[in-house]
């Protein structure tokens, strides 16, 4: 069976060790604040100038003027700083983020990536995408692995215009987690009830399925 947004996030979650800075971009990655590890010290870190994000407020607890990138409304951790997004974008172009969880339309086996636009579709822009993937050695996308009409989103290569090349080295979705190498796709773990031949069939580019594939665990 397919995770849910939520079981993606909490999946994810467990990709963060103590004493990582993480960017969490908009969309399923941002759930993932959630699900860090009890006793486990992590910092979110987000493009328009906060460092130490905590879970999404309750009703009561939501303050208007305190937001993530994703214009969504956020809590603050101890210890948790605010700063202009000018030294946000320094943090991550000089290398300081060890870990940035992204979504996108599409990855293909050579690790590229397209997450900011459709053709003909009215965009925004790129925002911070284009920095975080040339800024970030430590990058996973999470993402459904097929779109609403069963088209593989992983591909061979990439037909929307990238926002990275030769950036992305983990994959996470809905059915799989993979890891790419040398040009190929590796099935690393399953989604509870999923089956590799699913998640073969759903996958366009080139896959390695090793011998043993566990399903993930919650």
């Amino acid at each position: 069976m397919a995770l849910t947004r939520e079981q993606l996030a909490q999946r994810v979650a467990q990709e963060f060790q103590d004493g990582y800075y993480v960017n969490l971009g908009i969309g399923i990655p941002t759930l993932a604040a959630n699900y860090i590890p009890g006793g486990m010290q992590v910092m979110l870190q987000s493009e328009n100038g906060l460092l130490g994000m905590g879970p999404f407020p309750l009703d009561e607890e939501v303050d208007p003027d305190l937001i993530n990138a994703g214009k969504q409304t956020v809590t603050m951790i101890e210890g948790a700083s605010l700063f202009s997004s000018a030294e946000s974008f320094a943090m991550i172009r000089g290398g300081h983020v060890d870990l940035t969880v992204l979504g996108a339309f599409e990855v293909d086996c050579q690790g590229n990536i397209a997450s900011y636009m459709i053709p003909g579709k009215l965009i925004k822009g790129m925002g911070g995408a284009m920095d975080l993937v040339a800024g970030a050695d430590n990058i996973i996308v999470t993402m459904t692995h097929a779109s609403k009409s069963g088209q593989s989103k992983l591909l061979s290569e990439c037909t929307l215009p990238l926002t990275g090349k030769g950036c992305i080295k983990r994959v996470l979705t809905d059915l799989a987690l993979m890891d790419i190498e040398g040009g190929k796709f590796i099935l690393r773990e399953r989604a509870p009830g999923v089956t590799i031949e699913e998640i073969v069939g759903l996958t366009e580019g080139a896959l390695i399925v090793p011998d043993d594939v566990p399903e993930m665990v919650f």
